[in-house]
């Protein structure tokens, strides 16, 4: 393997469902690199047509309504991404190749695909096809590290499981000489992450907010029985230290003004615990080799060995 020493030749994709996702999810990681100088590009798989509209003053926009939301989340998206310092944003396909497909709660807590799904949804894309699409995008960009869902989509939304099963699909065609040679020259992604959520960092900010004798906003985790996204400590190969960037992610997640409210979960412990609560993002390593590990033995950039 070439040693890739220099931030500007590093570069990073991640491929994410929504407008929202991927400030939620890796927005500190994402300020950091564009701030470092390493290329960091976002393809965003669906405008999010079908999402619950929490602003009052914006409620006509939703699917049921003026079916206008889509649009208004690009704007949001734009944003966030000015936010973040990241210049570098794709929807797979184009604006509107895809639709948001939407969700439901099973009985279980989890999300899962609506009984009736438009044809135009996400969910019922072509995998090839919408994995060519991002192959495209994997040989044009040539990342070092993609990053995106693991195989239950973080907590369900069928089209995360679908971004996680698009970008693994094309992360191998990318890679094979004699695919498509009309999308490009191949390109062999040398790791692959998904997001994860470390039980401990669930624990540290329950506790945390217990200290001050606030209520923990995640309380509908049963943090003795956590949902299956949320996984154990010697799950997590990589946690990236953001705090520098917090404040950036902060402003990032404020404008899915749609979507995240500052009275809501995502800003609860940032209202007492200050921004830093919002800067370490952590990870699974599911294809590539882990570079040098801190005394916690974890690696603390994704870019680690390359």
């Amino acid at each position: 393997m070439i040693r890739v020493t220099r931030p500007q030749d590093q570069r990073l994709l991640l491929v994410h469902a929504h407008p929202d996702d991927e400030s939620i999810g890796n927005g500190a990681t994402m300020a950091r690199y564009a701030a470092e100088g390493r290329g960091v590009t976002l393809v965003t798989c669906t405008q999010g047509e079908e999402g619950e509209v929490l602003v009052p003053e914006l409620a006509h926009l939703a699917a049921d309504r003026d079916d206008a939301l889509g649009p208004h989340r690009v704007t949001e998206l734009t944003l966030a991404m000015k936010a973040l310092g990241v210049s570098d944003h794709r929807f797979l396909g184009g604006p509107g190749r895809y639709r948001d497909s939407g969700m439901e709660w099973d009985d279980a807590g989890h999300a899962k695909a609506l009984t009736t799904v438009r044809d135009d949804t996400f969910w019922k894309a072509d995998l090839t096809e919408a994995a060519d699409l991002l192959v495209e995008v994997v040989r044009e960009v040539r990342p070092q590290v993609l990053v995106t869902y693991d195989e239950f989509g973080g907590y369900g939304h069928p089209d995360h499981v679908q971004a996680h099963r698009v970008a693994m699909y094309a992360v191998q065609l990318a890679a094979v000489p004699s695919y498509r040679p009309d999308l490009g020259e191949p390109w062999d992604v040398a790791k692959v992450y998904w997001n994860a959520i470390s039980i401990g960092r669930l624990r540290e900010g329950a506790a945390a907010m217990a200290e001050l004798g606030l209520e923990n906003p995640f309380d509908f985790f049963d943090l003795d029985d956590p949902p299956r996204f949320v996984v154990a400590e010697d799950a997590i190969a990589s946690e990236v230290d953001g705090t520098e960037y917090a404040d950036a992610k902060a402003d990032a997640l404020r404008a899915h003004a749609s979507q995240i409210t500052d009275d809501g979960p995502f800003f609860a412990m940032t209202r007492h615990l200050g921004n830093a609560s919002l800067g370490h993002e952590s990870y699974r390593i599911v294809k590539g080799v882990l570079g040098p590990l801190d005394e916690r033995g974890l690696e603390t950039d994704l870019f680690a060995g390359l």
